[in-house]
């Protein structure tokens, strides 16, 4: 009998994936071992026999080697049902996977990026979602040195068959510097602070034409940074010298601006298990009867403070990545956990990164091209804390008219347009009836609605035939 991929408790329930990779295992035993068998397999046969090498990989580190020339040998689909199982280990199994057999995955990894295989893409940003934000356990901080190894060693290849790969790595390191940043720590730490930096850096200097497909975000994401004197200089050309990244088209910041992050971007910051649990409450759990499951989920995602960071992420994943429930008009809406995760938060710095990024898309959408569905949890949020919680609605509307003047000062006509689409594309797509709700409540402190009324007023000239 093959030994065990997972941790497992005396009492727990054999997983069913690894119970299939250990029957297929068991039963070709006798094909795994050389002299192997020349003749041709079955068309039942081949998978059972991906399936089978796959385990004793995992599970016997010192035979890894003379189960992949096997694979080689055998392979016929271009290593893609060996790669999506791959996959789906470390999408389903990875947290409760033993270290040796973790170890194994990323050997894997860099066999199947060297020998490109198909699918091998989406295993690289399989491993980088279980790269947890906030997490400074000894399993992450391994994990985050191994992957950023990969993307570094493997750079040749990873340019010439798939060069947009390097945007998911930039997006997930440049997010996890930010915390790492945040600690000084021994050698170990420091070495993988500077790992991550180089990568990020040489992506950013070298192929700054592949950065702007990640978007608005990027920008975002780089602000956080900008204490680290080489994002520091980064952050300098991309204000007063663009010319520097060689790209023709690239004359100012506006250009990213207006650049819509697309929804994998965030998907990387959230593990599948956590993704599973926010699309549960989204579409299953009634609205007032949130508390447990929202108590389960903090106890399970957000236990320890440098979690908070998370909240962020989390954030821009519901905004910009879920959708409001079409199942009733009783399931609990995007806007209430929003604002569940918006009390969550305890430092003053999460507060302001929760904010931005809960408004970010407000700052320079366009109709064309923007989703008003990523504003929507916002507006609601606002709207339906009046009365009983119009202290949310006082901080929400004040961090945005501080927004709209400090953000880029040098480009306000730009953030000042944005933030006028995006109530005009409320109003026009039935999101909000009426933004009277908010410019002529008395919940509102007066000087907040004396700007809001004196922004709308510049809507209602801008859109007057839309209007009428």
């Amino acid at each position: 009998m093959a030994g065990s991929l997972i941790r497992r408790a005396t009492h727990d329930a054999e997983n069913p994936l690894e119970a299939s990779l250990r029957e297929a295992f068991n039963h070709q035993q006798g094909n795994l071992r050389p002299p192997f068998s020349l003749k041709s397999l079955a068309q039942e046969q081949y998978p059972r026999l991906n399936d089978a090498i796959l385990f004793g990989i995992l599970l016997e580190p010192r035979s890894a080697k003379t189960h992949i020339k096997l694979l080689h040998a055998i392979i016929s689909d271009g290593y893609c049902h060996f790669t999506s199982m791959v996959t789906r280990i470390v999408d389903e199994l990875y947290s409760k996977l033993v270290d040796s057999a973790k170890i194994q995955l990323i050997w894997v990894a860099r066999e199947m990026v060297d020998v490109v295989s198909v699918g091998f893409d989406g295993l690289l940003v399989a491993l980088l979602r279980q790269i947890v934000g906030g997490d400074f356990s000894e399993g992450n901080l391994w994990l985050c040195s191994e992957m950023v190894g990969v993307f570094l060693q493997k750079w040749d290849r990873l340019v010439e068959e798939n060069p947009l790969i390097l945007t998911y790595g930039l997006y997930v390191f440049l997010r996890i510097l930010a915390d790492h940043g945040s600690l000084s720590g021994d050698s170990r730490l420091n070495m993988l602070k500077k790992l991550e930096t180089e990568f990020c850096i040489r992506v950013l200097r070298e192929r700054f034409d592949l950065c702007l497909k990640i978007g608005r975000d990027l920008v975002r994401l780089l602000q956080d940074l900008v204490h680290i004197a080489e994002f520091k200089s980064i952050w300098k050309d991309l204000l007063f010298n663009p010319g520097e990244f060689r790209v023709n088209d690239f004359k100012s910041m506006v250009k990213i601006y207006r650049l819509k992050t697309q929804s994998l971007y965030f998907s990387l910051r959230i593990t599948p298990e956590m993704e599973r649990n926010l699309r549960f409450l989204l579409t299953n759990v009634k609205f007032g009867n949130q508390k447990r499951y929202q108590a389960w989920f903090a106890k399970k995602f957000l236990s320890c403070s440098e979690r908070e960071t998370l909240l962020v992420d989390i954030a821009r994943f519901i905004c910009c990545t879920c959708r409001s429930s079409s199942e009733g008009a009783d399931i609990l809406p995007r806007w209430a956990v929003i604002g569940w995760l918006l009390m969550s938060c305890r430092k003053s710095y999460i507060e302001a990164n929760f904010k931005l990024a809960l408004f970010y898309d407000w700052l320079f959408f366009c109709e064309e091209g923007d989703d008003v569905m990523r504003a929507e949890p916002a507006i609601l949020l606002m709207a339906n804390s009046i009365p009983k919680y119009s202290d949310i609605t006082n901080a929400l509307l004040e961090f945005l008219l501080i927004l709209i003047d400090n953000y880029d000062a040098e480009r306000k006509d730009v953030i000042v347009n944005g933030v006028l689409s995006v109530f005009h594309a409320l109003l026009m797509n039935g999101v909000i009836d009426s933004l009277d709700v908010l410019a002529h409540s008395d919940a509102l402190s007066p000087v907040l609605r004396e700007m809001l009324k004196k922004l709308l007023s510049f809507m209602e000239t801008s859109h007057t035939k839309e209007l009428q």
